[in-house]
C-alpha cells in the first residue's frame, strides 16, 4: 500500500466531508439556510462512514465506499433538480455546480484510494 497516498486520499474525503457539512448546514446548498432539504447530504455523509467501516479503511474498499458517496451526492442533486426543492433561491446552475464539485472530490478521493491500493 502506497502510504502518502492514501494519507492524500483520506486528506481529500475528510475535506470534502467538512466542507459539505458547513455548506449544507451555514449557508444551506438546497435554497436558502434551514432548508429542511439540506439534510439529505447527512445521508451522503453516511454512506461514507458506514462504507468505511464496512471497508475496516482498506484502500481498495475505501475506494468503493468513496464511489458509493459520490453516487448517493450525484442522487441528491438529481432528486433536488428534479422537485425543484429550493426554487427560487438554488437554481439548477447553483445546484449542479455545487453538488458537481463535491462529486468531483469524492471521486477523486476514491481513485486516490484505488491507486493507495495498488501500491
Amino acid at each position: 500500500m502506497n502510504n502518502t497516498t492514501y494519507r492524500f486520499a483520506a486528506g481529500v474525503a475528510i475535506a470534502a466531508a467538512l466542507s459539505l457539512i458547513w455548506l449544507s448546514l451555514g449557508a444551506g446548498i438546497i435554497g436558502k439556510d434551514g432548508d429542511p432539504a439540506n439534510l439529505m447530504y447527512f445521508g451522503v455523509l453516511a454512506v461514507g462512514i458506514i462504507g468505511s467501516f464496512i471497508a475496516r479503511f482498506r484502500p481498495r474498499g475505501m475506494s468503493r465506499a468513496l464511489f458509493a458517496t459520490a453516487l448517493a451526492q450525484t442522487s441528491v442533486a438529481t432528486i433536488a433538480l428534479t422537485a425543484r426543492l429550493g426554487y427560487p433561491w438554488s437554481g439548477p446552475l447553483e445546484l449542479t455546480a455545487l453538488n458537481g464539485f463535491f462529486v468531483a472530490l469524492f471521486v477523486g478521493s476514491a481513485w486516490l484510494f484505488r491507486r493507495a491500493a495498488r501500491g
